[in-house]
């Protein structure tokens, strides 16, 4: 399959630089088969029925990003892509000259970091402090918005790149269609009789690459850490049992649920995935996916095709383009029907 049939022309104007005024403020684009009806996200519960199952990733975003200088006085950008120990992190280290083993490097004026070596494209740190990774950056660093986000981090989106259900700290990326759900929201849906329950997906740097090779099945899926508590496994065995859905509230979540699922039977659980889903996938746990406009060319693209039908989304997104609707992260929402 070649990777040009997932491209398509995006105006610039269309990338959401800022997201609605309040959380839930999108609008919704509903993809049931070849139809597409055009909704606003308040309408969500509509949509859904008492007895389905939602899928959230409680990922927490890092305060990721961190600048400062190496010893020979060149400046450095550090993008934290996971912490690997108390005091250790896997990094993307960006200066005009890569810095080498055994070298100091001082981030935010005071912090100072060791490299220890590199990992393929990564660097691994070490955090020269008797603080944790996690306090360092929590005190440090600044929030790691997507390129194609203009502005640097501010105070906004502090609070509305989180999902109001985040809790386990490791991503460097929000779990976006998350963003959409007010606290308001999930309660309305719970006292229709819609259930929720988490998985962890830490998503990584990774999800951002183009797949550069003419033709997919030469792309290599950068790797992600997932959990599968026991917990959300007994919520989708009671949904099946009641006739209600699984819907997964963004691709992480669905990534999440399908890689725990490779066997055949969903397993509680935590590890690592480089799950790359195209059309041809046959899906065993999701029936029902929540998800933004992604990148052209895009592993997450090539995914949501799968799950709604190549032709159906390519459909899906020339409307949206044609509609004007807001794309990425702070963009609207689409629901589409397995």
């Amino acid at each position: 399959m070649r990777t040009d049939l997932f491209d398509f022309h995006l105006p610039e104007e269309l990338i959401a630089q800022h997201p609605p005024e309040q959380r839930g403020g999108s609008r919704l684009l509903h993809v049931a088969g070849a139809e597409l009806t055009h909704r606003q996200f308040a309408d969500l519960p509509s949509l859904l029925r008492a007895g389905d199952l939602l899928v959230l990733n409680d990922t927490r975003v890092l305060k990721a990003r961190l600048f400062g200088q190496k010893s020979s006085g060149g400046q450095v950008e550090v993008l934290v892509e996971r912490v690997t120990g108390e005091h250790e992190v896997l990094a993307q280290v960006r200066a005009s000259k890569s810095p080498k083993p055994g070298s100091r490097i001082v981030l935010a004026g005071e912090l100072a970091v060791e490299v220890l070596g590199r990992e393929d494209e990564f660097f691994l740190l070490r955090f020269l402090s008797e603080a944790s990774a996690y306090d360092l950056l929590e005190r440090y660093g600044k929030l790691p918005l997507p390129p194609y986000i203009t502005h640097a981090a501010g105070e906004e989106d502090e609070t509305r790149y989180q999902t109001v259900f985040a809790r386990e700290p490791g991503a460097v990326a929000a779990p976006t269609a998350g963003l959409h759900f007010s606290d308001a929201m999930l309660d309305i849906l719970r006292a229709q009789g819609v259930a929720t329950a988490h998985v962890t997906l830490h998503v990584g740097a990774g999800t951002f690459k183009p797949v550069r090779a003419e033709n997919v099945s030469e792309h290599v899926m950068h790797s992600e850490r997932y959990s599968i508590p026991p917990s959300t496994v007994e919520a989708i065995r009671e949904t099946r049992a009641r006739g209600g859905r699984v819907v997964a509230v963004g691709t992480t979540s669905l990534r999440a649920l399908e890689s725990a699922a490779r066997s055949g039977e969903l397993l509680a659980g935590a590890g690592e995935t480089d799950i790359f889903i195209t059309p041809g996938y046959a899906f065993r746990v999701v029936d029902v996916l929540l998800t933004n406009f992604h990148l052209p060319r895009s592993t997450l693209l090539m995914l949501v095709c799968a799950f709604g039908g190549m032709e159906n989304l390519l459909a899906a997104y020339r409307e949206a383009v044609a509609q004007g609707y807001r794309f990425f992260s702070y963009g609207d929402a689409m629901l589409i029907e397995r």
